[in-house]
């Protein structure tokens, strides 16, 4: 019988012992660490307020997936807390750069999007997230909840959520030293930074739902990646939650 391509996957992703200590991972294949729009009109975000919340145990009992959304736009400092949450960095020292979500191999494959549909101060459109610098990036102007809407599947809430998180992983980022592996990795740490950020929504009072679904070529076309080496992996989106 044939192997499924999920068969194939999971063997050809597969460490061996022979592998992990006859391979020598190449540095000079590394790409750069952050990916910037140098072009692009920058929005600085306001510094995140990190200031003591709910309970760990409280956000946990609380947090669920909601697919509903009120119109109430998001504040920017809002904005600013979530995406320094899900994978901002929260100190530097010694040269090195440390984020709120784990990576393997501490390479940092993936990449932060925002569908901008209702936040304050902020233009609607695609926006890139720069870690580094803790600012926004506009990709594309436009309104395009409508679209995602359609490229998730008929998920409605694309649009009425006031910005959707659309996550990409830069294989090279990570490929130089995990090889095949790499493609299990940015999976986990797409899955550590969504966490994060559905906790970090539940500290503000807001809703949030993850979307696996997608049409993966035409949400690449839509973020100008090239579905190869660089991929749309995971969607999030955030809102006031509709409680009616």
């Amino acid at each position: 019988m044939d192997e499924s391509i999920g068969e194939l996957f999971q063997k050809e992703s597969s460490y061996t012992r022979e592998w992990v200590h006859g391979r020598k991972p190449d540095r000079k294949k590394m790409s750069e660490p952050y990916k910037e729009y140098p072009e692009a009109a920058v929005f600085t975000l306001p510094q995140p307020e990190t200031a003591e919340g709910r309970s760990f145990n409280e956000l946990l009992k609380i947090r669920k997936s909601v697919r509903k959304y009120t119109d109430e736009p998001l504040p920017a400092e809002s904005l600013s807390y979530l995406l320094w949450a899900a994978d901002g960095i929260h100190r530097r020292e010694k040269g090195f750069e440390f984020r709120t979500a784990p990576s393997a191999g501490a390479l940092f494959p993936v990449e932060t999007y925002l569908a901008i549909n209702n936040v304050e101060s902020l233009q609607a459109g695609i926006h890139h997230y720069s870690v580094r610098n803790h600012s926004l990036a506009l990709v594309k102007q436009g309104e395009f909840g409508e679209t995602l809407s359609d490229l998730t599947l008929g998920q409605d809430m694309c649009a009425s959520a006031s910005v959707v998180f659309i996550w990409t992983a830069v294989f090279d980022r990570s490929r130089w030293k995990s090889a095949n592996r790499t493609y299990r990795y940015v999976y986990l740490d797409a899955g550590h930074i969504a966490q994060n950020l559905a906790l970090a929504a539940c500290n503000l009072g807001l809703g949030s739902c993850q979307i696996g679904s997608f049409f993966d070529r035409e949400m690449n076309s839509l973020l100008g990646v090239d579905g190869r080496r660089e991929s749309t992996i995971y969607l999030t989106v955030v809102g006031y939650p509709d409680i009616r």
